[in-house]
């Protein structure tokens, strides 16, 4: 009797750690992601701080970053290409992708990876002419597990009125919608979970927040609105683990949001 207790005890330590394994996340296709908008290198002191940016991204310890308000050699960055700069400090490979020519330089969006990039594109988004032009930057790499995904680091029209993102949000889904990979989307979209511009986003991707609970991201010292974003695309194969805004009032007048995500099997 107490041998037959032993094995059916056995059995059961066998069959739980078996579900353990089961319902452990893969390490090697969990990915950590962070969008930041680094006010073109500026602090919110009105100082060129780059190691205090860079300190917020270090600690992060991302994957891959979104970089929205990047310069590349403008006067006002004192001629810094910002995403090498950032991309050195954090030890990571940096891309930049122009939107627009500005101040002697060129103003637009970064990535910054642990992975080497496969391909990489730049994909003008549209707008209303007279309007600033904006850009989506996109990579695509191959993780640990040996998957391959993609990363699009975006930032939206910025006005009070909702017609230039609503067209870059209606182009970002025709554009990227037939990707052949698992696809991640990160940003500022300067647009609340409310509004036209996410529901349109939101036929395709889904968000990484909390719904019932979109933890503001703006303004750096005390956030009342949500307007930066990490989604994802297809739905099944990406499972959320963990979303947390960081909020540091002086690196930039945008916290970051970073979103730790499990790439599941197909």
């Amino acid at each position: 009797m107490k041998l037959n207790t032993c094995i059916i005890l056995f059995l059961l330590a066998i069959s739980h750690n078996i579900s353990s394994q089961k319902t452990a996340a893969d390490s090697s296709r969990v990915v950590k992601l962070l969008t930041f908008n680094i006010l073109h290198g500026a602090t919110t002191k009105g100082d060129f701080d780059l190691d205090v940016i860079a300190k917020v991204i270090i600690d992060a310890d991302p994957d891959f970053v979104a970089l929205q308000e990047v310069d590349y050699k403008t006067k006002r960055a004192k001629k810094y290409d910002l995403a090498t700069e950032l991309g050195w400090r954090s030890k990571m490979a940096p891309i930049y992708a122009r939107a627009m020519p500005y101040d002697g330089g060129e103003y637009g969006e970064g990535v910054l990876s642990k992975h080497t990039f496969l391909q990489t594109r730049n994909v003008a988004l549209p707008f209303i002419p007279g309007d600033e032009p904006r850009a989506a930057l996109e990579i695509t790499t191959v993780l640990p597990s040996n998957d391959t995904v993609s990363f699009i680091g975006t930032h939206l029209d910025h006005q009070k009125n909702e017609a230039n993102r609503i067209m870059q949000a209606k182009h970002i889904n025709k554009v990227f919608s037939s990707n052949p990979y698992p696809t991640i989307l990160a940003g500022d979209l300067n647009a609340e979970p409310d509004s036209k511009t996410i529901a349109i986003l939101n036929e395709v991707w889904s968000a990484s927040y909390p719904k019932n609970n979109p933890q503001p991201t703006y303004p750096s010292d005390k956030p009342i609105k949500k307007i930066d974003y990490i989604m994802f695309y297809p739905k099944h194969r990406w499972k959320v683990l963990k979303t947390e805004v960081i909020q540091d009032s002086i690196a930039s007048d945008h916290c970051a949001y970073l979103v730790t995500l499990e790439l599941l099997p197909q």
